[in-house]
Formats: structure tokens, C-alpha cells, sequence
């Protein structure tokens, strides 16, 4: 794991440097979640520190009427025994409205800060942060933390708050009776709250270095449940290569975070001893005193309710206190997503109609500050109306080139201009609107199937006519409209809608194909439409009814084409060909076949002999 998620006391991280701020954002934060919930929640804190000590005194009162013998008032005794008994109703009451606005605020916190946290994740403009390990670690630390951190810090303070308001009730009595007792609970809950902490600081860091390994066990573990690989799983008999692998990365993180919860279970319980050595000595001392008549028998009764409410006040504090320790060191992680700079500068000028060309000037791109160069000084003009066809071997820079025009990322020399200014300077959001694509790549949503193609143009995802002609273009609306619900049927098996009783179907791999099509082509006012590999999962039919749909469709629009079947770029106005990372050649499909010894003809040349069923010495030399 990244060390940028920190681990040490010396910690330098942002995450650690946040942590001052961590406890009053934490805060903050419920009173924005749930304003009066939490305002009455510290009230009726206050309240339940304070009644137990009323409570004591009234039993002393008591118990020292009952002590008088014959000169006993009645009606004091059960004045006193009705407003005893009358604080133990309220006192209950009032911890069950606590118990209640505790989970009113927690649940209210932890809607908020994830909320907050992922419309900061929909942020990130650029895909760099979603292909970093460290930033996936930060992530789900972060998640943690929005989960119950917050909500920890809060019970800390209200918990500080109910103990301020019981010892200083109870203290004054301890002084009054035996003050040594004060100074030796103080120094035992001190010790107990310095340990806890130190506890607390450990198990935080257990979990910054466990992050990546508990991250790949959920990935093993949802990907034993994945539909999508159960056919290869159980074929090839993965269940358990992968069943041991999560074992390994469980096991790897459980062993560190069980040692640190045998450490702190020993620590706790040496304190647990200590508290109960302390309680027996004043006990002794009071009941000496009492026996040598210098203390009545409310005075013992209100000592043992005193002790007993100090080392409670302070028992819940050092537990409230590695929590909120705990919680202050996550939501630090929270605070540094938070903070997270944008990868991707965001332009500010306006994205106009596409009027003359898109031009990629010595565009050169790695993924890696120290990896390979993917794109090596690529020239590209894309003229306004035209269809421009893509081709090269896996790995020549074909869908990155796409994604620096989707301005997933920036190039690192070169620009990519638009109508002659670099689209750097113009607003993404403003510019992917004029853009409408299908990746290689695509996503099947586990949503309704008008859900899954209206996705492509969300302003208008309730346009049934739009969302039909768009299945349409792509040839997957008969198929579709013949859905058990038709247009409403679910696309899944895992996941239903909880309206609808009744379980989803699946699409085979090119009907899917065409569902992502279809939702590229939602965007009736695009600028640009970007294919990559539109038709590698159709058979032969289908795909020669798509592509003479789409030519249709593309005519007088700008079109990027990106297919490893050659002969669905023939009619592209120009064809160029990318190989390690640059266009090598560029022309019209017959200008390229004319090419000696030509990149493209050589292997539109190995596609065509394989359609015709024989094999040439070039197929051989080419699969050596």
C-alpha cells in the first residue's frame, strides 16, 4: 500500500495533518445534518449526567431520615422516596429519547458525509484518480470513515458532557467524605484514557496498512458472486485459486487487528482491576469511618453512589475516547479526499458547434510518469462532416487516443485543438456534451433496458420515442420491445426493481453491444461521434445491418471510427493507421491498398485471406 495513507507517529500525510480539523468539522457536520435532533440530544445528555447525582443525594436525604428511629417524619420520607422514584422515571425516559436522537443523528450523519463524498468523487473530472491504488485505499479508509466516524466524535463529546455534569455532582461528595478517592480516581482514569488512546492510534494504523489487502478480499469476494464470471470460474475450476486468495488477504488483516485487540483487552483489563482495587480501598476507608461514628449510613450509601458515578463518568469517557480517537484519524482520511485537487484542469471557455476541425498537433501521452510512451508525437486533423477510420495492433494508442479527446486526461506535450483552440481552456462538462461515444469497454447497468440506453442522454432518459429510435439505429428495438415488460424489463439477474416481483433477463454479449450503441446515439446535437468497436461482438448479419444503419446516420457528421474488421472502414473518408504510438499512414482506403509494402494493406491483405479460408506465407510469418 501507497505510504501516502500513513501509518507512524511522526505521520506527515495530509490525512494526518488534517486531524485537528477532523473533531470540529465532526461537529459541525451533525448540527447540519440534523440540526434540532442534535441540539436536543445534548440537552437530554446534560440532563441524564446531572439526575444521577440528584438521585444519590435524595437517597442520602432519605436513608437519613429512615436513621432518626422514633423521630422519623413520615411525610419527608415519602416526599423523598416519590422524587427518587420520580427521577429514576424521568432519568429512564430521557435515556430512551437520548437512545433514540443518538440514532436519528448517526443515520442522518452518515447519509450526509456520504453524500458529500461521492458527489466529490463525481467531481474528478479525469480518470487518473480511479486508476491509483493509493487513491482506492484513501477512498474506501474515507468510506469507513463516513460510515460511523463522525458519529463516534459526537458520542465522545456528548459522553464528555454527560460525565462533566455527573463529576461535578459527585466530586464535591468525595471531597467531603474521603478527598484522597478523588485524586486516585482521577489518576487511574487519566492512565486508562492515555492507554485507550494510544490503543486507538494503533488500531487506525492497523487498518491504513491492512486497506489494500481488506480492498482485494472484497474484490475476490465479489467476484466469486459475479455473474459474469461464473462461466469462466467454473470452467476452468477458479473457486479455488480465488476462495484461498481471500482467505489469505482476510487472514493477513485479521492477524494484525486481532493483535491489537489482544493488546488492548489486556491493557483494559489491568485498568478494569485497578479501578476495582481503588473502589474497594475507599470502601474499607468509609466503612472504618462509619463504624467509628464519624460518617452515617447516608453518607456510605451517597460514597458508594459517588465512587460508582465517577469511575462510570470516566469509564465512559476513556471508551468514548478511542472511538472518537479512532474517528478523528479516519475522517482526517475523509478531509484529504475532500481536499483532493481535480486531476484534470477544468476550462472555463465556451464549447462552439464544430465548425472547420478537430486537430491532434504532436500529441505525445503516458500513463506513467516513468512508463512508456503510448502516443509518440501523433498528428491528426479530423475535419468538420468527415468520417475518420482508425486501425492498428492492439496497444498502438487506438482508445487512448479517444480517451485525450474525451479529455479524460491532458497530453503531456502537443494539444488537441478545436476549431483551432486547444480544448484545454474550454469546459469539460461543455465539451462532452458535444460528444457522444461507445467504448470498446462499455458498461451493461444492471437498469430497466430504456434505462440503460436513456442513460446516454440524461435530460432526456424519459423520452420513450427517443430512447426507441436511438434501439433503433443500433437494430436491438425488436429485440428489446420482445422483453417479457418490453422496454421496462430488467436488465438483470442479481438485481430487480423493488416494484416488480418478477426477476430480469440477460442480453447475449451483442445484444448488449447494441443496447451501448444505442445509448451513444441518445445525443441527437453531438458534434463528434466516437465508435470503438461498435460491431466486434455482432454476427456478420447484424453487423452489416448496423454499420448501413449507422452510415446512414453519420452522413454530414463528424465520426471517429475505431474497428479491427477492416472492411467496415472502407467507406471512411480517411483511414488512418496508428503503430507504436504513431500515425504511420493516412489516406482513403484504395490509396492505402496502393502503398507498397503498406502497413494497412498488409493487414487488410491477412483479414481477406482469412475470410476466404486459405492461408498465405504472409499469415504464417505474421502469427510466428
Amino acid at each position: 500500500m501507497s505510504t501516502s495513507a500513513g501509518t507512524g507517529e511522526g505521520d506527515t500525510s495530509p490525512a494526518a495533518r488534517l486531524r485537528p480539523r477532523a473533531a470540529k468539522v465532526a461537529l459541525t457536520l451533525q448540527f447540519r445534518a440534523a440540526p434540532v435532533g442534535a441540539t436536543l440530544m445534548f440537552a437530554a445528555t446534560v440532563a441524564v449526567g446531572v439526575l444521577p447525582a440528584a438521585a444519590a443525594w435524595l437517597t442520602k436525604l432519605l436513608f437519613d431520615e429512615l436513621a432518626r428511629g422514633d423521630h422519623i417524619d413520615k411525610g419527608r420520607v415519602v416526599a423523598l422516596a416519590v422524587a427518587v422514584a420520580g427521577i429514576g422515571a424521568v432519568a429512564t425516559v430521557l435515556v430512551q429519547l437520548t437512545g433514540y436522537l443518538n440514532e436519528l443523528v448517526r443515520r442522518r450523519l452518515v447519509a450526509t458525509v456520504e453524500r458529500d463524498l461521492f458527489a466529490k468523487v463525481d467531481e474528478f473530472r479525469g480518470l487518473r484518480r480511479f486508476e491509483d491504488p493509493a487513491f482506492h485505499d484513501r477512498l474506501r479508509l474515507a468510506q469507513q470513515a463516513s460510515q460511523d466516524a463522525p458519529h463516534n466524535i459526537t458520542m465522545f463529546t456528548q459522553e464528555v458532557l454527560r460525565s462533566v455534569a455527573s463529576l461535578g455532582a459527585f466530586v464535591g461528595v468525595l471531597f467531603a467524605v474521603w478527598p484522597p478517592m478523588v485524586g486516585l480516581l482521577l489518576l487511574c482514569g487519566g492512565a486508562a484514557l492515555l492507554a485507550r488512546l494510544s490503543m486507538a492510534r494503533r488500531q487506525v494504523a492497523v487498518w491504513e496498512m491492512t486497506s489494500g489487502r481488506q480492498r482485494r478480499r472484497l474484490f475476490y469476494r465479489s467476484l466469486l458472486i459475479d455473474p459474469r464470471a461464473a462461466k469462466e470460474i467454473r470452467l476452468f475450476g477458479l473457486g479455488g485459486f480465488l476462495h484461498a486468495r481471500l482467505v489469505r488477504a482476510l487472514a493477513d488483516a485479521t492477524d494484525a487487528e486481532l493483535a491489537v485487540a489482544r493488546r488492548t483487552a489486556l491493557v483494559q483489563s489491568g485498568f478494569a482491576a485497578l479501578n476495582a482495587l481503588v473502589a474497594g480501598l475507599g470502601m474499607v476507608v468509609v466503612v472504618i469511618g462509619a463504624a467509628d461514628g464519624r460518617f452515617g449510613v447516608g453518607d456510605v450509601t451517597l460514597f458508594v453512589a459517588a465512587s460508582a458515578g465517577v469511575q462510570g463518568a470516566f469509564t465512559g469517557v476513556v471508551m468514548q475516547a478511542g472511538l472518537a480517537a479512532s474517528g478523528v484519524r479516519l475522517l482526517g482520511h475523509y478531509l484529504a479526499l475532500m481536499d483532493t485537487p481535480d486531476d484534470l484542469p477544468g476550462g472555463a471557455d465556451p464549447v462552439p458547434a464544430l465548425r472547420d476541425r478537430i486537430e491532434f498537433r504532436d500529441v505525445w501521452f503516458r500513463y506513467d510518469a516513468d512508463g512508456p510512451w503510448v502516443l509518440r508525437g501523433v498528428d491528426l486533423v479530423v475535419p468538420a462532416g468527415h468520417t475518420i477510420g482508425l486501425v492498428g495492433r492492439n496497444g498502438a494508442g487506438k482508445s487512448t487516443l479517444i480517451k485525450l479527446l474525451c479529455r479524460f486526461y491532458d497530453p503531456e506535450r502537443g494539444t488537441i485543438r478545436w476549431d483551432g483552440v486547444d480544448i484545454r481552456t474550454m469546459s469539460v462538462v461543455e465539451l462532452r456534451r458535444r460528444v457522444g461515444a461507445t467504448f470498446q469497454d462499455y458498461m451493461a447497468y444492471d437498469l430497466t433496458a430504456a434505462e440503460n440506453i436513456g442513460v446516454g442522454d440524461v435530460a432526456h432518459r424519459e423520452d420513450r420515442a427517443r430512447v426507441r429510435e436511438s434501439a433503433n439505429l443500433a437494430g436491438i428495438d425488436a429485440d428489446l420491445a420482445r422483453l417479457p415488460d418490453g422496454y421496462d424489463t430488467q436488465l438483470s439477474r442479481v438485481h430487480r426493481d423493488e416494484d416488480d416481483a418478477r426477476g430480469g433477463v440477460t442480453l447475449s454479449g451483442g445484444q448488449w453491444q447494441r443496447v451501448a450503441l444505442a445509448r451513444s446515439l441518445m445525443r441527437r446535437d453531438t458534434d463528434l461521434l466516437i465508435l470503438d468497436e461498435p460491431s466486434a461482438g455482432l454476427d456478420p448479419e447484424a453487423e452489416h445491418r448496423v454499420h448501413r444503419t449507422l452510415r446512414r446516420h453519420r452522413r454530414g457528421r463528424t465520426s471517429l471510427l475505431v474497428s479491427h474488421r477492416l472492411g467496415a472502414l472502407r467507406d471512411a473518408d480517411t483511414i488512418a493507421v496508428l503503430d507504436n504510438g504513431r500515425i504511420v499512414e493516412s489516406g482513403r482506403h484504395d490509396e492505402l491498398m496502393a502503398l507498397p509494402d503498406g502497413h494497412y494493406a498488409r493487414l487488410f491483405a491477412l483479414q481477406a485471406a482469412g475470410y476466404a479460408g486459405h492461408a498465405g506465407p504472409t499469415i504464417v510469418e505474421e502469427t510466428r
